[in-house]
């Protein structure tokens, strides 16, 4: 994903790009020396970009919109509405959508993951990335694909071809495997993932620091408990007087700052042990 914008755009080409969110949208961004204009989400909108707060000249001058729900770090899932608008005004605005569809089968409370080109109109103004190692733990393995109209992958895949080399082909095999089985380990897993997002949440708020239950991915995000300002800092004292380790929110972006991210990715009794560790340790 941090090559796609190379062969799309010409250097100095404007892009949307979401605040907070994985850096990987900046970096690519960065390499392909496009102007970034960093889109707001926050939690008074329900971390949905306002597609009609983006001032209209940032719009005319945009060719590309990066896009990911669920959402890292942020955890949040989008309505089917916001994806209706938002092919509508990339429609109207001549926008292309890249689309971060990473984490779509590890969402909870009973919804439903969604590929963006599934929505009517969205294959004309799409691209969507999927990734196999957050689904099937194929992280080492660097596995995912792209897809969109034959004009555009045909563009990336040539531009591919001169950079890079091709997967490691037992590789490709296991993820040929992995997508031909059924979604009974996928949907256990993401149960797994729920039974920790509930004991570190939950468990964090009965303590008395408010961690919204996250919605998708494998992470929980929220805010810095009561008194704290500087997310840095604190995740530094948290480490040092809990043992406790989290991703400061100001790695995601200038509005990431005020919060923490955590990884779900211990058992729930683990889990516990780190709610009862920030228990005994004061620091709230």
């Amino acid at each position: 994903m941090a090559h796609i914008l190379l062969p799309l755009i010409n250097p100095g080409d404007l892009v949307l790009l979401p605040n907070p969110g994985y850096p990987i949208f900046s970096t690519g961004a960065f390499i392909a020396q496009a102007n970034q204009w960093m889109y707001p989400l926050t939690a008074e909108n329900h971390y949905l970009p306002d597609l009609a707060a983006i001032p209209e000249e940032v719009r005319r001058k945009a060719r590309i919109m990066v896009v990911s729900y669920p959402a890292n770090p942020v955890c949040k899932t989008a309505p089917d509405s916001f994806y209706e608008e938002l092919i509508a005004f990339a429609e109207e605005n001549n926008i292309l959508i890249i689309h971060d569809n990473a984490y779509s089968d590890i969402i909870f409370d009973g919804k439903e993951g969604k590929s963006f080109l599934a929505f009517p109109g969205a294959k004309e103004v799409g691209v969507e990335f999927y990734s196999l190692s957050k689904s099937f733990n194929y992280t080492g393995a660097r596995m995912s694909f792209v897809i969109s109209k034959k004009e555009i992958i045909s563009v990336f895949r040539r531009f591919r071809s001169q950079i890079d080399y091709g997967i490691f082909l037992p590789m490709q095999m296991g993820a040929i495997a992995a997508l031909s089985t059924d979604d009974a380990v996928i949907q256990e897993q993401c149960a797994k993932y729920q039974e920790r997002r509930d004991a570190l949440c939950g468990g964090l708020r009965e303590i008395g620091w408010n961690i919204p239950d996250s919605e998708g991915t494998m992470f929980a995000w929220g805010p810095l408990p009561e008194g704290y300002h500087d997310s840095n800092a604190f995740v530094m004292e948290l480490m040092e007087r809990t043992g406790v380790i989290c991703t400061p929110g100001s790695s995601f972006g200038s509005l990431g700052e005020g919060h923490v991210r955590f990884a779900l990715v211990l058992p729930p009794e683990e889990i516990k042990k780190a709610v009862k560790s920030i228990e005994e340790s004061g620091i709230l």
